[in-house]
């Protein structure tokens, strides 16, 4: 069995420290606005659609799974569905339409007025790489979803990027490292699950 070198201590106490300084930081008014979205929404039958990139799209699947299941208990479940999940339709989409339109295209076909949608981005669509501006698919949804008449939450790190200023509702990891952030959005998806389930077990 490995065991961790001095080193390696330093750099594992450094990691949780600032997943919990970036904890404490996150806004409780945002999450408990978030719950209320999701809250109407399971009140209203309607549905919530989930978006990410990478290693996001796998918290949207991973969310998307805990509110459908997790959250009412033996009351009428909430609809929930991540957008990546269908690889066919993802890659299909993709090479007919583009990858900046791999999401709006699902929506046009599914969403409807007061539904939600979550996009998940670790640099909310800021910045760029070889391909060109970062995640500008999940920008276009959150513009589409509100010309629908949706309700939007985004969940970010860094400053929040151009995201911040479009969503209804703004959940901010406040750390400028991805491999921060990325656990964080995981601990954010956790607790907007249990807070909405106490939530609807107490109504």
């Amino acid at each position: 069995m490995s065991t961790l070198h001095s080193d390696d201590t330093g750099i594992s106490e450094s990691f949780l420290d600032g997943i919990k300084t970036a904890c404490d930081k996150v806004s409780r008014e945002a999450l408990e606005a978030a719950v209320g979205l999701l809250f109407a929404a399971w009140q209203k039958k309607k549905t919530v659609f989930i978006i990410g990139n990478g290693g996001s799209a796998s918290t949207a699947t991973h969310l998307a799974s805990d509110l459908a299941k997790n959250v009412t208990g033996d009351r009428p479940g909430l609809r929930a569905m991540s957008l990546g999940d269908n690889i066919p339709l993802v890659s299909a989409l993709t090479n007919d339409n583009g990858f900046e339109n791999l999401y709006t295209e699902q929506l046009k076909v599914w969403l409807e007025k007061d539904d939600v949608l979550i996009a998940l981005s670790v640099h909310g669509g800021s910045g760029s790489d070889k391909a060109g501006a970062w995640s500008q698919n999940l920008v276009k949804a959150i513009v589409f979803a509100k010309s629908r008449g949706a309700k939007t939450i985004g969940i970010t790190g860094f400053d929040g990027g151009v995201m911040k200023g479009l969503v209804d509702v703004w959940i901010n990891t406040p750390s400028e490292e991805t491999f921060e952030v990325e656990p964080l959005h995981v601990i954010i998806h956790h607790l907007l699950c249990e807070m909405l389930k106490r939530e609807i077990a107490a109504s």
